[in-house]
Formats: C-alpha cells, sequence, structure tokens
C-alpha cells in the first residue's frame, strides 16, 4: 500500500501545481491595459545628453505602477485639484489634471500596441522636453489608435500623436518637429491658462475647492471625456508660439529645425474636406497660415542651423 500511497500523493501534488500554474497566468492577464501601460509609458528619462538624439533603443523597463491611474488609497489621489481663476497653477495639480484628461482620452482611444513604436516616441521626446524649459516633468508621450490626424498635448507633460499623423511622417525629424510643438504647449502652459479663462473656472475658487471627483464640480466638467482639453481650440496666437517654439527646442535637441515646416506642407495638401483633418482644422490655424507666420518670425535665422545626419527616412514604421 505505501507505493501505491506515494503515487497518488505525487499526482495530487502535480495537479495542485498546475492549478496553482493557471491561477497565476489568469492573474497576470487580468489587466492587460494596466500592465501595457507599465510597460510601455515608463517615467524615466535620457540618463545623459549626448552631442545628437539618442538612438531608439528599448528603454529600461523598472517596476512602476499604473501610469495614469492613482493607487488606491494614495492621498494624492484623493485631495482636490486646485485651478486657480488666476495666477500659477501648483505643479502638483497640473500634473494630476493632465494625469486624468491623458487616462480618459485613453479610454477612447487607447495605445497602439507596439512596444517598439511607444518606446521609440517616448526616447525622442523626452530628448527634446530635456531642451525646454520645464526638464523637470515626468514627461509620457504615446501613439493612439485613431485613424485622424492630429496630435495632442496635457496639461503636466502628457503627449499623443494619433496614428494617422504618425503614419504621415517621413522621418525622426518631422517627429520631433511635431512633438516638439506639442511640447511648446505644456511649457507656456496655454491649455492651462484656457482652463483658468473658461466659465466654470470663473465661477470661483469656492467651486473649484470642490473635489475633482465630484461630477458636478468645474474641474471635473472641464476633464470631461479627456479629449475636450487636449482638442479645445486654442486662440491662434497660442499656436503661432507653439510653431515658433517648437522649431527652436527642435534645433536645441540637434534635430533639423525644418522638421515641423515640413509636416506643415504635408498638411497644407490635405483637403479641407477630408473627415481625417475635420478637428485638426477646426482647432488650428491652417498650415499654410501657419508656414507665413513662421516664416515671418524666423525668416533666414535658421538657415545655418541642420541637425545631424540622420539615415534617410529613419522612423520606426507602425503595425499594420
Amino acid at each position: 500500500m505505501r507505493p501505491a500511497s506515494m503515487g497518488l500523493q505525487a499526482i495530487h501534488r502535480a495537479l495542485c501545481g498546475m492549478l496553482a500554474a493557471l491561477a497565476l497566468a489568469a492573474h497576470a492577464q487580468s489587466d492587460p491595459l494596466r500592465d501595457r501601460l507599465r510597460e510601455l509609458l515608463q517615467r524615466q528619462r535620457p540618463a545623459a545628453p549626448v552631442p545628437q538624439p539618442v538612438q531608439p533603443v528599448q528603454p529600461a523597463q523598472p517596476a512602476a505602477p499604473p501610469l495614469f491611474q492613482p493607487a488606491a488609497g494614495d492621498p494624492a489621489a484623493e485631495a482636490p485639484i486646485r485651478i486657480p481663476p488666476v495666477g500659477r497653477v501648483p505643479v502638483e495639480d497640473e500634473v494630476r489634471l493632465g494625469r486624468q484628461v491623458a487616462g480618459n482620452l485613453l479610454g477612447v482611444a487607447p495605445l497602439v500596441r507596439d512596444d517598439r513604436v511607444q518606446a521609440y516616441v517616448n526616447l525622442v521626446g523626452r530628448w527634446i522636453a530635456l531642451h525646454s524649459d520645464r526638464p523637470e516633468l515626468k514627461w509620457t508621450f504615446g501613439v493612439i489608435e485613431s485613424r485622424d490626424i492630429n496630435a495632442f498635448a496635457a496639461p503636466g507633460g502628457y503627449i499623443f500623436v494619433t496614428r494617422g499623423l504618425y503614419a504621415r511622417l517621413r522621418d525622426e525629424s518631422e517627429l520631433a518637429g511635431v512633438l516638439a510643438h506639442e511640447i511648446a504647449h505644456v511649457q507656456e502652459r496655454h491649455h492651462l491658462k484656457v482652463v483658468q479663462k473658461s466659465q466654470a473656472v470663473d465661477l470661483g475658487a469656492r467651486l473649484l475647492r470642490q473635489r475633482a471627483g465630484d461630477a458636478g464640480s468645474p474641474v471635473q466638467r472641464l476633464i470631461g471625456s479627456g479629449a475636450e482639453i487636449m482638442a479645445r481650440g486654442l486662440d491662434k496666437d497660442a499656436e503661432f508660439e507653439a510653431d515658433r517654439v517648437g522649431v527652436v527646442l527642435a534645433a536645441r535637441a540637434g534635430y533639423d529645425p525644418w522638421g515641423l515646416p515640413s509636416v506643415l506642407q504635408d498638411l497644407a495638401t490635405v483637403g479641407a474636406k477630408d473627415s481625417a483633418v475635420g478637428l485638426l482644422f477646426k482647432t488650428h490655424p491652417h498650415p499654410d497660415e501657419r508656414l507665413l507666420r513662421l516664416a515671418e518670425s524666423i525668416g533666414s535665422r535658421l538657415d545655418g542651423l541642420a541637425g545631424p545626419t540622420l539615415p534617410p527616412g529613419r522612423l520606426v514604421p507602425l503595425p499594420p
């Protein structure tokens, strides 16, 4: 009886091991979006500046909490978001507002499921952001699933490019120009100024002190679906300023400063009735006007500048 008993015990242990392995596998797959955000969008910046744009290598993947979901019980997640109607917005509130907006946007338009593309865009974007006036922000970049041709910036350093726009880019200098334009919006706090001027924020500091979790509070209404703040039309002067500053930031980072003008020239060829540019043309001046203003403000001052010679067409391709 002893050999038979030992055989049954061995079978029992094997079955228990298989059940435990299946349970662990099911737990590991319980939240793919959380795991993917952890893998793709780490909050690290390049370790040290280099004389030319860094190579698109896969960054390290240290363990980190979900990027757009505050940890349960985090006191900062429970605190109200304070957006004063005038004056400087505290950085922590700007970042928390941007994180909520970005998280809501990703609920509508998720990240493109390609680790290489996401790591590459983060690497290029963070390198340029290091040359901005706000390098201390934990900048986060992503390519989202949308056939529209557009890019968005949220307060606190959250920047997204649509699949539709990324697919039209021809090389890394054009990507750098697009990201630099959006970085300029965050650097100059353009969207925060829109929020501060809005009628909801002007209701008064008493309402703004209410918890952002209150669905009736002005801040929560401004967060909306996530796309409202980022797609909200800025005035033309803000867009022209972001173009000028973006060209300078790209040049500072070692890229060809004419990457953004090249993108604008391409966008000018898209028909105004094309649905892919419907939102872009509603919230931005026409590319021809932007090019004219860039020419007036910059003139020939950047003619002598050129970024490092990059391999022709260097750009990580999108998945099908």
